[in-house]
Protein backbone atom coordinates (compact mmCIF):
# COMPACT_ATOMS: atom_id res chain seq x y z
CA UNK A 1 0.00 0.00 0.00
CA UNK A 2 1.31 3.44 -0.98
CA UNK A 3 0.16 6.39 1.13
CA UNK A 4 0.66 10.08 0.43
CA UNK A 5 0.63 11.98 3.73
CA UNK A 6 0.47 15.76 3.55
CA UNK A 7 1.73 17.77 6.50
CA UNK A 8 3.58 14.75 7.82
CA UNK A 9 6.25 16.75 9.65
CA UNK A 10 3.63 18.23 11.96
CA UNK A 11 2.55 16.83 15.30
CA UNK A 12 -0.24 14.41 14.38
CA UNK A 13 1.09 13.65 10.90
CA UNK A 14 4.53 12.59 12.12
CA UNK A 15 3.04 10.38 14.81
CA UNK A 16 0.74 8.80 12.20
CA UNK A 17 3.62 8.07 9.81
CA UNK A 18 5.68 6.45 12.55
CA UNK A 19 2.68 4.40 13.72
CA UNK A 20 1.86 3.12 10.22
CA UNK A 21 5.43 2.20 9.28
CA UNK A 22 5.91 0.42 12.61
CA UNK A 23 2.72 -1.58 12.18
CA UNK A 24 2.86 -2.36 8.44
CA UNK A 25 6.17 -3.57 7.04
CA UNK A 26 4.86 -3.59 3.46
CA UNK A 27 3.51 -0.02 3.40
CA UNK A 28 5.28 2.89 1.70
CA UNK A 29 4.73 6.52 2.69
CA UNK A 30 5.53 9.71 0.81
CA UNK A 31 5.44 12.75 3.07
CA UNK A 32 4.73 16.11 1.42
CA UNK A 33 5.38 19.00 3.80
CA UNK A 34 6.08 22.69 3.27
CA UNK A 35 8.14 22.88 6.50
CA UNK A 36 6.46 25.87 8.06
CA UNK A 37 7.47 26.89 11.58
CA UNK A 38 5.45 23.98 13.07
CA UNK A 39 6.78 21.39 10.62
CA UNK A 40 9.98 19.86 11.94
CA UNK A 41 12.18 17.32 10.18
CA UNK A 42 13.51 16.26 13.58
CA UNK A 43 10.07 14.77 14.27
CA UNK A 44 10.98 11.84 11.99
CA UNK A 45 14.77 11.52 12.26
CA UNK A 46 14.34 7.94 13.51
CA UNK A 47 12.79 6.82 10.19
CA UNK A 48 14.35 9.22 7.66
CA UNK A 49 16.61 6.45 6.32
CA UNK A 50 13.82 3.85 6.09
CA UNK A 51 13.56 2.73 2.46
CA UNK A 52 9.75 2.74 2.78
CA UNK A 53 9.71 6.46 3.61
CA UNK A 54 10.21 9.35 1.22
CA UNK A 55 10.13 13.05 2.11
CA UNK A 56 9.33 15.79 -0.39
CA UNK A 57 9.48 19.44 0.57
CA UNK A 58 6.61 21.25 -1.07
CA UNK A 59 3.31 23.09 -0.80
CA UNK A 60 -0.10 21.45 -1.27
CA UNK A 61 -1.07 24.60 -3.19
CA UNK A 62 1.54 23.74 -5.86
CA UNK A 63 -0.72 21.96 -8.34
CA UNK A 64 2.12 20.77 -10.61
CA UNK A 65 3.99 19.20 -7.71
CA UNK A 66 0.88 17.58 -6.23
CA UNK A 67 -0.09 16.19 -9.63
CA UNK A 68 3.32 14.57 -10.07
CA UNK A 69 3.31 13.01 -6.61
CA UNK A 70 -0.28 11.86 -6.19
CA UNK A 71 -0.26 9.58 -9.24
CA UNK A 72 2.00 7.16 -7.35
CA UNK A 73 -0.30 6.92 -4.30
CA UNK A 74 -3.17 4.58 -3.47
CA UNK A 75 -4.33 6.62 -0.46
CA UNK A 76 -4.11 10.28 0.55
CA UNK A 77 -4.28 11.40 4.18
CA UNK A 78 -4.43 15.19 4.38
CA UNK A 79 -3.00 16.54 7.66
CA UNK A 80 -1.59 19.70 6.05
CA UNK A 81 -3.06 22.77 7.73
CA UNK A 82 -2.39 26.01 9.49
CA UNK A 83 -3.81 25.21 12.90
CA UNK A 84 -3.05 27.74 15.65
CA UNK A 85 -6.20 29.73 16.49
CA UNK A 86 -4.34 32.75 17.89
CA UNK A 87 -2.32 33.09 14.68
CA UNK A 88 -5.50 32.90 12.59
CA UNK A 89 -6.94 35.83 14.53
CA UNK A 90 -3.83 37.92 13.81
CA UNK A 91 -3.58 36.94 10.12
CA UNK A 92 -6.27 34.70 8.58
CA UNK A 93 -4.87 34.72 5.02
CA UNK A 94 -2.42 31.78 5.34
CA UNK A 95 -5.23 29.71 6.89
CA UNK A 96 -7.56 30.41 3.99
CA UNK A 97 -4.82 29.63 1.47
CA UNK A 98 -3.59 26.35 2.95
CA UNK A 99 -6.72 24.99 4.56
CA UNK A 100 -9.20 25.85 1.81
CA UNK A 101 -7.29 26.32 -1.44
CA UNK A 102 -4.76 23.59 -0.59
CA UNK A 103 -7.49 21.09 0.16
CA UNK A 104 -9.22 21.99 -3.09
CA UNK A 105 -6.04 21.39 -5.09
CA UNK A 106 -5.49 18.02 -3.40
CA UNK A 107 -9.07 17.01 -4.21
CA UNK A 108 -8.78 18.04 -7.85
CA UNK A 109 -5.50 16.16 -8.27
CA UNK A 110 -6.91 13.11 -6.50
CA UNK A 111 -9.93 13.15 -8.81
CA UNK A 112 -7.71 13.09 -11.88
CA UNK A 113 -5.50 10.29 -10.54
CA UNK A 114 -8.40 8.03 -9.49
CA UNK A 115 -7.18 7.76 -5.91
CA UNK A 116 -8.56 4.74 -4.00
CA UNK A 117 -9.16 6.53 -0.69
CA UNK A 118 -8.81 10.12 0.49
CA UNK A 119 -9.06 10.96 4.20
CA UNK A 120 -9.30 14.61 5.17
CA UNK A 121 -8.27 15.42 8.74
CA UNK A 122 -10.56 18.05 10.26
CA UNK A 123 -11.24 19.25 13.81
CA UNK A 124 -13.97 19.41 16.45
CA UNK A 125 -13.71 23.21 16.29
CA UNK A 126 -15.81 23.34 13.11
CA UNK A 127 -18.92 22.72 15.22
CA UNK A 128 -18.33 25.69 17.50
CA UNK A 129 -19.13 25.63 21.21
CA UNK A 130 -21.73 23.49 22.97
CA UNK A 131 -23.02 24.08 26.51
CA UNK A 132 -24.29 20.56 27.14
CA UNK A 133 -24.45 17.28 25.26
CA UNK A 134 -22.17 16.36 22.36
CA UNK A 135 -22.01 17.16 18.67
CA UNK A 136 -22.96 14.49 16.15
CA UNK A 137 -21.45 14.39 12.68
CA UNK A 138 -24.71 15.63 11.14
CA UNK A 139 -24.94 18.76 13.32
CA UNK A 140 -24.70 22.25 11.88
CA UNK A 141 -21.23 23.79 11.63
CA UNK A 142 -20.77 27.09 13.48
CA UNK A 143 -17.04 27.88 13.49
CA UNK A 144 -15.92 30.77 15.70
CA UNK A 145 -12.41 31.63 14.48
CA UNK A 146 -10.80 32.12 11.06
CA UNK A 147 -8.97 28.83 11.69
CA UNK A 148 -12.10 26.78 12.36
CA UNK A 149 -13.97 28.56 9.55
CA UNK A 150 -11.22 27.60 7.09
CA UNK A 151 -11.40 23.97 8.26
CA UNK A 152 -15.21 23.99 7.95
CA UNK A 153 -14.89 25.33 4.40
CA UNK A 154 -12.44 22.53 3.57
CA UNK A 155 -14.88 19.97 4.95
CA UNK A 156 -17.62 21.34 2.70
CA UNK A 157 -15.32 21.08 -0.31
CA UNK A 158 -14.60 17.43 0.51
CA UNK A 159 -18.33 16.70 0.88
CA UNK A 160 -19.07 18.41 -2.45
CA UNK A 161 -16.49 16.30 -4.27
CA UNK A 162 -18.10 13.16 -2.89
CA UNK A 163 -21.59 14.25 -3.91
CA UNK A 164 -20.62 15.59 -7.35
CA UNK A 165 -17.86 13.20 -8.40
CA UNK A 166 -18.56 10.13 -6.21
CA UNK A 167 -14.95 10.11 -5.04
CA UNK A 168 -13.82 7.77 -2.22
CA UNK A 169 -13.66 10.51 0.40
CA UNK A 170 -13.74 10.41 4.21
CA UNK A 171 -13.54 13.08 6.93
CA UNK A 172 -12.19 12.68 10.48
CA UNK A 173 -12.94 15.31 13.13
CA UNK A 174 -10.89 14.82 16.25
CA UNK A 175 -10.81 16.54 19.62
CA UNK A 176 -7.70 18.15 21.15
CA UNK A 177 -4.65 15.93 20.71
CA UNK A 178 -1.63 15.78 23.00
CA UNK A 179 1.58 13.76 23.13
CA UNK A 180 5.20 13.74 21.88
CA UNK A 181 6.41 16.12 19.17
CA UNK A 182 3.67 18.73 19.65
CA UNK A 183 4.92 22.21 18.84
CA UNK A 184 5.25 24.22 22.08
CA UNK A 185 2.66 26.86 21.21
CA UNK A 186 -0.24 24.57 22.14
CA UNK A 187 -1.52 24.48 25.73
CA UNK A 188 -0.08 21.21 27.05
CA UNK A 189 3.46 21.43 25.60
CA UNK A 190 3.62 25.19 26.28
CA UNK A 191 2.70 24.72 29.92
CA UNK A 192 5.03 21.73 30.38
CA UNK A 193 8.01 23.46 28.80
CA UNK A 194 7.38 26.75 30.59
CA UNK A 195 7.34 24.96 33.92
CA UNK A 196 10.48 23.00 33.04
CA UNK A 197 12.09 26.41 32.47
CA UNK A 198 10.66 27.63 35.81
CA UNK A 199 8.38 30.09 34.01
CA UNK A 200 4.72 30.87 34.66
CA UNK A 201 1.95 29.51 32.43
CA UNK A 202 -0.51 31.88 30.67
CA UNK A 203 -4.11 30.78 31.33
CA UNK A 204 -6.86 32.48 29.32
CA UNK A 205 -9.77 34.15 31.12
CA UNK A 206 -11.22 32.28 34.09
CA UNK A 207 -9.67 28.95 33.06
CA UNK A 208 -13.06 27.24 32.84
CA UNK A 209 -12.93 26.46 29.12
CA UNK A 210 -13.67 22.76 28.62
CA UNK A 211 -11.82 20.51 26.20
CA UNK A 212 -11.87 16.75 25.49
CA UNK A 213 -8.30 15.47 25.21
CA UNK A 214 -7.10 12.46 23.22
CA UNK A 215 -3.62 10.94 23.24
CA UNK A 216 -2.18 11.28 19.75
CA UNK A 217 -1.52 7.56 19.28
CA UNK A 218 -5.18 6.78 20.01
CA UNK A 219 -6.09 9.28 17.31
CA UNK A 220 -3.65 7.67 14.85
CA UNK A 221 -5.25 4.28 15.49
CA UNK A 222 -8.68 5.83 14.91
CA UNK A 223 -7.54 7.37 11.63
CA UNK A 224 -6.40 3.95 10.41
CA UNK A 225 -9.77 2.50 11.49
CA UNK A 226 -11.54 5.07 9.31
CA UNK A 227 -9.27 4.32 6.35
CA UNK A 228 -9.92 0.59 6.60
CA UNK A 229 -13.55 0.46 7.74
CA UNK A 230 -15.12 3.84 7.06
CA UNK A 231 -17.89 4.37 4.51
CA UNK A 232 -17.09 6.78 1.69
CA UNK A 233 -18.81 10.14 2.05
CA UNK A 234 -19.08 9.79 5.82
CA UNK A 235 -17.70 11.95 8.64
CA UNK A 236 -16.33 10.40 11.84
CA UNK A 237 -15.87 12.11 15.20
CA UNK A 238 -12.84 11.02 17.23
CA UNK A 239 -12.61 11.73 20.95
CA UNK A 240 -11.62 9.91 24.13
CA UNK A 241 -14.09 11.27 26.70
CA UNK A 242 -11.41 13.07 28.73
CA UNK A 243 -13.24 16.33 29.36
CA UNK A 244 -11.44 18.70 31.73
CA UNK A 245 -11.38 22.45 32.18
CA UNK A 246 -8.19 24.28 31.36
CA UNK A 247 -7.68 25.10 35.04
CA UNK A 248 -8.07 21.44 36.03
CA UNK A 249 -5.57 20.43 33.36
CA UNK A 250 -3.16 23.14 34.46
CA UNK A 251 -3.31 21.97 38.08
CA UNK A 252 -2.60 18.39 36.97
CA UNK A 253 0.50 19.49 35.08
CA UNK A 254 1.61 21.63 38.03
CA UNK A 255 1.23 18.68 40.41
CA UNK A 256 3.16 16.26 38.19
CA UNK A 257 6.00 18.79 37.92
CA UNK A 258 6.03 19.66 41.62
CA UNK A 259 4.90 23.28 41.14
CA UNK A 260 2.27 25.29 43.02
CA UNK A 261 -0.49 27.57 41.71
CA UNK A 262 1.67 30.70 41.93
CA UNK A 263 2.99 29.59 38.53
CA UNK A 264 -0.43 30.34 36.97
CA UNK A 265 -0.67 33.70 35.20
CA UNK A 266 -4.24 34.62 34.26
CA UNK A 267 -4.17 36.54 30.96
CA UNK A 268 -6.72 38.43 28.86
CA UNK A 269 -9.06 36.11 26.98
CA UNK A 270 -8.79 35.75 23.23
CA UNK A 271 -11.64 36.88 20.92
CA UNK A 272 -14.29 34.30 20.01
CA UNK A 273 -13.06 31.74 22.54
CA UNK A 274 -15.32 28.66 22.44
CA UNK A 275 -16.43 27.61 25.92
CA UNK A 276 -16.74 23.85 25.42
CA UNK A 277 -16.15 21.23 22.74
CA UNK A 278 -17.67 17.76 22.95
CA UNK A 279 -18.07 15.04 20.33
CA UNK A 280 -20.47 12.12 20.08
CA UNK A 281 -18.27 9.21 18.94
CA UNK A 282 -20.90 6.48 18.61
CA UNK A 283 -20.09 6.02 14.89
CA UNK A 284 -16.46 5.27 15.73
CA UNK A 285 -17.50 2.85 18.45
CA UNK A 286 -19.61 0.99 15.88
CA UNK A 287 -16.51 0.66 13.69
CA UNK A 288 -14.84 -1.12 16.60
CA UNK A 289 -12.55 1.67 17.80
CA UNK A 290 -12.16 2.92 21.34
CA UNK A 291 -9.27 4.76 22.99
CA UNK A 292 -6.71 2.61 24.79
CA UNK A 293 -4.86 5.22 26.82
CA UNK A 294 -5.60 6.36 30.36
CA UNK A 295 -5.62 10.15 30.29
CA UNK A 296 -3.54 10.82 33.40
CA UNK A 297 -0.99 8.13 32.53
CA UNK A 298 -0.69 9.46 28.97
CA UNK A 299 -0.26 12.98 30.34
CA UNK A 300 2.55 11.76 32.61
CA UNK A 301 4.19 10.02 29.64
CA UNK A 302 3.94 13.24 27.66
CA UNK A 303 5.52 15.26 30.47
CA UNK A 304 8.35 12.74 30.70
CA UNK A 305 8.90 12.94 26.93
CA UNK A 306 9.38 16.71 27.13
CA UNK A 307 11.65 16.27 30.16
CA UNK A 308 13.82 13.84 28.19
CA UNK A 309 13.83 15.80 24.92
CA UNK A 310 14.84 19.32 25.88
CA UNK A 311 17.07 19.62 22.81
CA UNK A 312 14.00 19.13 20.62
CA UNK A 313 11.81 21.85 22.13
CA UNK A 314 14.26 24.45 23.44
CA UNK A 315 15.44 25.44 19.96
CA UNK A 316 11.79 25.77 18.86
CA UNK A 317 10.97 28.15 21.71
CA UNK A 318 14.00 30.28 20.86
CA UNK A 319 13.09 30.59 17.17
Amino acid sequence: MRILVTGGLGFIGSNFIRYILTKHKDYEITNLDKITYAGNQENLTDIENDSRYKFIKGDICDIKLVTSIIKDADIVVNFAAESHVDNSIINPVPFIRTNVMGTGILLECAKKSNIKRFLHISTDEVYGSIESGSFKESDKLEPSSPYSASKAAADELVKSYFITYKMPLLIARSSNNFGPYQYPEKLIPLFITNLLENKRVPLYGDGLYMRDWIYVIDNCIAIEFILNKGTFGEIYNIAAGNEVTNIELTKLILRYLGKDETFIEYVKDRPGHDRRYSLDCSKMRKLGWKPKSNFEEALKETINWYKNNENWWKKLKKS
